[in-house]
């Protein structure tokens, strides 16, 4: 049994190892650099905050698994990053906005 599993560790992680699997892990670590922007930023501030750099790694490893996906072309992984960068984008463009308006509260939108 353990040798079942040291071959599919083998071919998994070694034999399908190529420039796009270097892609998707690249991806994945800026996907998950996210969460670690936001457990700083929270534990600086004491209390659960998203500070903008979480939606930039957001687009940025959303992005890079979503072109992953396409390349690889897994349906449910590329349904779910689409959502996702719709997501991020529409929440940097909030806050664009949101600054916008605190710079010139007077200012009609």
């Amino acid at each position: 049994m353990f040798s079942h599993f040291l071959d599919w560790a083998h071919e998994s992680f070694v034999l399908n190892l190529d420039g796009w699997a270097l892609l998707g892990f690249a991806a994945q670590f800026l996907f998950m650099m996210r969460f670690m922007v936001q457990w700083i930023a929270s534990e600086r501030a004491k209390k659960s905050v998203i500070p903008i750099g979480f939606w930039f790694f957001s687009i940025a490893g959303g992005l890079l698994l979503l072109v992953y996906a396409i390349q690889r072309r897994d349906p449910v992984y590329i349904a779910g990053q689409s959502l996702g960068m719709l997501i991020y984008v529409r929440n940097i463009w909030l806050i664009a906005k949101d600054r916008k308006l605190s710079r010139n509260p007077l200012e009609p939108t």
